[in-house]
């Protein structure tokens, strides 16, 4: 397994190029996952477990690994289906999303694919565990699911959310106004937490579910004689999403003459491997790794100072 994740370093080049790469794996059946090599730090045979007290019945146990402890969560357990019983033939895929690193027990890891997210669809009604997906694709006839990870770590380790203590700041500065965000995340989890944030700052948002239904609305209000820089506090965006990722809407953002002025600020949980390079490369003006609403509110408030001064 260690072969597979060698070259996983080399692999940033795809990056900017609405490409992506998938390693797949299974739970409990035949049913292949996916999960983005960039949230992947390492993948090995299941170690040993200590449970804790008081663990969230998903977490199998923690996990001593690289001088850390982690939390190994039962991945197919969390989504709805049943618990891996023997752990002896089971992998670890050690992640990071958030800025939070934490290990997902499954049964068996298969290779890397290379994938446009032009072939990565939001999934279809009754695409099997439709409640945790974030999309799905083919892969040698067979389809793919991708799961929401981020709406599984809210259930499994987040606590209560708190409302931004920059929210009264904001609302001194926008005494009378409603500036408009738009929010791209192909997470409902994401786009709800986001749209929590900006909503207690006195923010209008409008939400989107990916890049290309963001570039489409952008260049509809355009083509309406909307000035979208103007009207347009910021937009903030997920990177992986399916149709089109964040890197490649900023950059059709930027190539168009009629949106190229609004404020892009990618937000996304690629943090533990995100290259700042690419941020300058593609044309965003801004980068926030998820998800801290004070952080996110002190970025909106800077933001609404630049305009008004």
């Amino acid at each position: 397994m260690a072969g597979i994740m060698d070259s996983v370093d080399k692999r940033t080049q795809l990056v900017g190029q609405n490409r992506l790469e998938l390693l797949l794996f299974r739970l409990g059946g035949r049913q292949l996952y996916g999960i983005n090599v960039f949230k992947v730090k390492e993948v090995l045979q299941c170690p040993k477990l200590t449970s804790l007290p008081r663990l969230n019945p998903m977490v199998r146990g923690v996990a001593h690994i690289r001088g850390g402890t982690l939390p190994i969560i039962d991945l197919g357990k969390a989504t709805g289906g049943r618990a891996l019983e023997d752990l002896s033939t089971a992998f670890v895929i050690i992640t990071e999303y958030n800025s939070r690193v934490q290990g997902f027990l499954v049964r068996a890891v298969e290779r890397i694919v290379n994938l446009n997210w032009s072939d990565v669809h939001a999934p279809p009604r009754g695409a099997g565990r439709e409640h945790y997906l974030t999309a799905v694709t083919r892969v040698d006839d067979q389809m793919v699911e991708i799961i929401d990870v981020e709406k599984v770590l809210a259930e499994v380790l987040a606590g209560q959310e708190a409302a931004p203590q920059q929210a009264a700041q904001m609302r001194t500065l926008t005494a009378g106004v409603s500036p408009k965000v738009l929010v791209v995340d192909d997470s409902s989890v994401a786009r709800k937490q986001v749209t929590r944030c900006l909503q207690a700052l006195n923010i209008e948002v409008t939400a989107l579910n990916d890049g290309r239904q963001a570039l489409d609305w952008l260049k509809a209000e355009a083509d309406a004689g909307v000035s979208v820089g103007n009207s347009l506090l910021m937009l903030i965006s997920d990177i992986e999403m399916p149709e089109m990722d964040g890197y490649t809407l900023t950059a059709e953002i930027r190539s168009d003459p009629r949106l190229k002025d609004l404020h892009v600020m990618l937000h996304t949980s690629l943090s533990g491997v995100f290259n700042q390079a690419m941020v300058r490369k593609v044309g965003a003006d801004d980068f926030l790794a998820k998800f801290n609403p004070d952080d996110l509110a002190e970025r909106v408030v800077q933001r609404m100072q630049t305009v008004e001064a």
